[in-house]
């Protein structure tokens, strides 16, 4: 359960509950980028769970709604963390940095966000 107070969320939901920080990104890149570099961005993106220790899962995809409400946005990813400190570790990790500046050629825009989910 989250409370909002105008928009601001709790930070944690009830302590009692088991719970996993989600960290939501999505992409829209650039319509010039050839699918071969989109690729090597995705590569790099799915190789940082293997670099950052501090990920506890990752998944990601390729829009297929056929709702047609994707406004551009192409790829979803979604890193998982046990709790704040571990996301905090990862944001300035060389790797994740390193990450970034491949993607930023090839980026048109980008929609990041991070929620307490229960399990």
């Amino acid at each position: 359960m989250v409370v909002y107070a105008g928009n601001q969320a709790e930070s944690k939901p009830q302590a009692d509950k088991k719970t996993m920080l989600r960290h939501v990104v999505i992409f829209k890149f650039k319509e010039a980028s050839p699918t071969a570099e989109v690729q090597k961005v995705v590569d790099a993106f799915r190789a940082l769970q293997s670099k950052i220790p501090e990920i506890a899962s990752f998944e990601y995809g390729t829009n297929n709604s056929p709702e047609g409400l994707n406004d551009g946005f192409t790829h979803c990813f979604l890193v998982t963390f046990k709790n704040e400190k571990d996301r905090e570790a990862y944001l300035p990790h060389p790797a994740h940095k390193a990450f970034v500046e491949l993607l930023k050629p090839h980026l048109e825009k980008a929609m990041v966000i991070d929620y307490w989910a229960a399990e």
